[in-house]
Parts: structure tokens; C-alpha cells; sequence
């Protein structure tokens, strides 16, 4: 098992307000001058919101460090289908070079559109664009596609440029941290007392971890599939994640909680040698040993794993399910504002 990571200790750190945080604290001091100015520069009306002719949702977190965006997302776009609408996504793309608009084809590169993105467009196969500016991204996937009826922006709680008609604020564990900013706390805006108008509170976690209210999203490992069969799309099962039990296994995770995938992992029975990775890693080369025999990974991580790359190891990639329940359905289209075109 490697050392824990910077960013491993970093993320202790922000649960509680310990020595690390306490050091960090004045350029979070910072942070907040910088968020209010541009809090106050949006009031003023000196940053524009731009409106899309479509309803968009964007998906979001207060907290840095992965509390379940992604699939969240994804969970949204299969229940927004089963109500008739046609979905499509924005998403800045973190970790790309650039931050032009580009739109998403499953031979689209990770450096290219980021892993998240094109995670989402091979899960969905709905029509992905990222670009920093996420409504001119919105722009460029209506023109492409003139179907889509509704958007959801992955990530985008904080770029205001974006007008949104629901918010979809996603917690985990952690819930606020230790309630400081940026970067001597998780937060990445201050902590309210209620949420703000428009917005659905999700908590991927066994229970509410802040006084928001809110609803609990079901979280846990549908099964895996190998590597080759997961770019051809073939479904995990839970036979193939038991063949696995009592052998020898990596379970490599470049995300930012390592841990609630290994966590899985082991309550599945699976005995794991935990191999945690720094998060959007880019496996330019593999990072477990020649002739390893079987390495379990998150689809995060798939996506820039082609089976010749990995020869003399077998790869077996792990999915979720991820439900976010009727009350949740039941709110979010009390939100939206209109159903789709006809």
C-alpha cells in the first residue's frame, strides 16, 4: 500500500480544525475576499447570467474532493429519459488541455475532454460538450443536436455565467467539513443556513450530513465486467465480481476517495492489495507491477485503460448502481419548468 498522499492528508485535514488547517486558514481568508467580490460583481450585474432556451440543471457540490457529481449526473439523465425528455450534457472537463469548447465521441481522447466527460458520454451515450464556459458549451450541443430538451451541467454550482432553473447540491460523509473555506476547509463557498431557492439536496451518504434537508441516494457495486468487454459495453455482474473473491487482487482508484471504493470492495469479500492513485490520474504508464494478475478499477479510471496496454494483467473494471429515489423524482419535476417539446 502506498503512503497516503498530500491530497489524502489535506482532505483529513478538512474534518476537523487541526494544525494543517489551522496553517491554511489565512489564505482561505483570501478565498472568501475573492468570492465576495465576485459574488458582488454578479449582484451588480458587471458578470452576466446567461439563459439557454432550454431548462438546465446544474449538478454540483459545496465540498471539493469528490462527493458523487458523476454519478449523480448519470442517475439523472436515465431518470429525465423515463420522463420523455432527451438530455444533454455540459461539463467543464477538469484536467483537459484547454478550455475551448469541444464536443464528446466515444474516440474523443482524455487529455482532450477531460475523463469525467467522456465517462458520462460512453455510460449514457448522450451528447456530451465541455468547455469552460459551460453556457457557450450549452450553445454549441443545442446547435449540434436540436432534440435535446433539457441540460444538465456537471459541476457547475459555482460558474454563475450559466443560468440554471434547478440545482442539484450533492453531500457526502463529510458533509461541510470543518465549515472553512478553501483551502484550510472543503468548502468551496460559504455554508448557509438553508439551501438556496431551486435546489434539490443529495446526500451519497447513509445519512443527512448537514442540517440541510435533503434525500438519500443508494450507492453500491452493480459488479464488474473485464476491461475489453467494458469499451464494448457489456454489463457487470455480480458472478464476475464473486470469481474474484479469495484471489489475489490490485484495486487501483485515481479518484478523489479512494477509500469509499476500496470500502466496497472489501464488504463485496474481495481481499484487495489498495493501490490509491492521485485523482483524474492519467496512466501514462501502468502503476501496478509487471505480471500482476488481476486489478479491479473504477470506470473513472477505464477510460484512459485500453486492453493492449495492460497485456499479461487482467482488468476488470467496477460499476455502481446509484438510485436517487421517488421523493427526489417526485421534487424535481415539481422544479422544472415545462415538460418536453412536442
Amino acid at each position: 500500500m502506498r503512503s497516503p498522499t498530500f491530497a489524502t492528508r489535506l482532505q483529513a485535514a478538512w474534518l476537523s480544525r487541526g494544525p494543517l488547517a489551522v496553517v491554511l486558514w489565512p489564505v482561505s481568508v483570501v478565498y472568501r475576499a475573492v468570492y465576495a467580490l465576485r459574488t458582488l460583481a454578479h449582484a451588480a450585474g458587471w458578470v452576466g447570467t446567461e439563459r439557454l432556451p432550454v431548462p438546465v440543471i446544474v449538478v454540483g457540490n459545496l465540498v471539493a474532493g469528490g462527493a458523487g457529481k458523476t454519478p449523480t449526473t448519470l442517475a439523472l439523465v436515465e431518470l429525465l429519459r423515463r420522463h420523455g425528455y432527451t438530455p444533454g450534457l455540459v461539463s467543464r472537463g477538469f484536467g483537459r488541455s484547454g478550455g475551448d469548447v469541444r464536443l464528446v465521441t466515444a474516440e474523443s481522447s482524455p487529455r482532450d475532454v477531460g475523463d469525467e466527460p467522456l465517462l458520462m458520454h460512453l455510460r449514457s451515450l448522450a451528447p456530451v460538450a465541455v468547455g469552460r464556459d459551460r453556457a457557450a458549451a450549452g450553445r454549441a450541443l443545442l446547435a449540434a443536436h436540436p432534440a435535446i430538451d433539457v441540460l444538465v451541467s456537471d459541476d457547475g454550482l459555482q460558474h454563475v455565467r450559466l443560468g440554471r432553473d434547478v440545482q442539484v447540491i450533492v453531500f457526502d460523509e463529510r458533509g461541510a467539513g470543518n465549515g472553512w473555506l478553501l483551502p484550510a476547509g472543503p468548502l468551496r463557498e460559504p455554508f448557509r443556513r438553508s439551501p438556496p431557492a431551486r435546489s434539490l439536496v443529495v446526500y451519497n451518504a447513509p445519512a443527512p450530513s448537514t442540517p440541510w434537508p435533503g434525500h438519500a441516494a443508494t450507492r453500491g457495486l452493480r459488479g464488474v465486467v473485464d476491461l475489453a468487454g467494458w469499451w464494448r459495453g457489456a454489463p457487470a455482474t455480480r458472478a464476475h465480481l464473486a470469481a474474484l473473491c479469495g484471489r489475489p487482487v490490485v484495486a487501483a482508484a485515481g479518484v478523489a476517495r479512494p477509500g469509499r471504493f476500496f470500502g466496497m470492495l472489501h464488504a463485496a469479500g474481495l481481499e484487495v492489495n489498495e493501490l490509491p492513485l492521485p485523482d483524474h490520474h492519467d496512466f501514462a504508464s501502468i502503476p501496478w507491477p509487471h505480471g500482476t494478475p488481476d486489478v479491479v478499477v473504477t470506470e473513472k479510471d477505464a477510460v484512459k485503460l485500453r486492453p493492449a496496454a495492460c497485456a499479461g494483467t487482467r482488468v476488470h473494471v467496477a460499476t455502481l448502481d446509484f438510485a436517487l429515489g421517488p421523493a427526489f423524482e417526485a421534487e424535481l419535476f415539481r422544479l422544472l419548468p415545462h415538460r418536453p417539446r412536442d
